[in-house]
């Protein structure tokens, strides 16, 4: 089966952002992930970096310097 990426865009999703990423993960079949978070500055993007030590090959971020 190939692997599929879901993008995630995200700004100020703390609450919900570790939550979405093991839903995706929990799913039957290969799934990567992308967060691009734009520049939250509740640490949203903290939270993804201590998850991406769990799936350093499966999860990734691209973080934006502002909201666009």
């Amino acid at each position: 089966m190939d692997k599929k990426i879901v993008i995630i865009p995200t700004y100020n999703e703390r609450e919900n952002i570790e939550n979405i990423i093991r839903k995706v993960f929990s799913l039957e079949g290969e799934y990567n992930i992308l967060i691009i978070d734009d520049g939250s500055p509740d640490g949203t993007a903290d939270i993804v970096k201590r998850i991406q030590e769990e799936y350093p090959k499966r999860l990734f971020i691209i973080e934006r310097g502002k909201k666009l």
